[in-house]
């Protein structure tokens, strides 16, 4: 197992989103009493890898990361109302039953309220079609709440930490 793992699934390398989701990771980790995030899978820079027709051996290690994490924080900015084909691509290469083993954790950067709902609707179905508990509320995060992250974090985890906690035990 990878602990705490953080799986960025937009296309622009130092992203808001990945900002978000190594900090969203890093608060889940600290609460429950990891160090993490262990890893992070940054898909920005194995896109031209997850489109070949061959994988290579760094596409190969991102896949057998996020299939072993004990908790896998799955980030997306929203891209016409749900997550990035980018995100959708590298899941796809994932078997199915791949994340049986895995607490995943949605998160969504959001640019408008009105894909609020596109974390549970879109990126949760996704997770649990491969497997993953998922055992809480996904974090859908406004873009105008980006400068309040660390609130927004720490209210998120006080809701989710529990049931976190919970499913690892089962």
């Amino acid at each position: 197992m990878s602990g705490v793992v953080t799986l960025v699934g937009n296309p622009r390398a130092g992203s808001r989103t990945r900002h978000a989701a190594v900090e969203a990771a890093r608060v889940v980790a600290r609460r429950i009493g990891r160090t993490g995030p262990d890893e992070v899978i940054d898909l920005s820079g194995l896109a031209a890898q997850i489109y070949a027709p061959e994988p290579s051996g760094d596409l190969d290690h991102a896949l057998k990361l996020a299939a072993g994490a004990d908790v896998l924080v799955v980030a997306s900015p929203t891209y016409k109302g749900t997550y990035t084909g980018l995100l959708k691509s590298f899941l796809d290469l994932l078997p199915s039953g791949a994340l049986a083993s895995t607490v995943a954790l949605p998160v969504l950067v959001l640019g408008h309220p009105r894909h609020s709902l596109a974390v549970e609707v879109h990126l949760r179905p996704l997770l649990v079609e491969l497997g993953a508990r998922v055992p809480t509320p996904g974090l859908a995060l406004l873009e105008s709440e980006l400068p309040d992250l660390d609130e927004v974090l720490a209210e998120w985890a006080d809701r989710i930490v529990p049931q976190i906690v919970l499913e690892a035990a089962s």
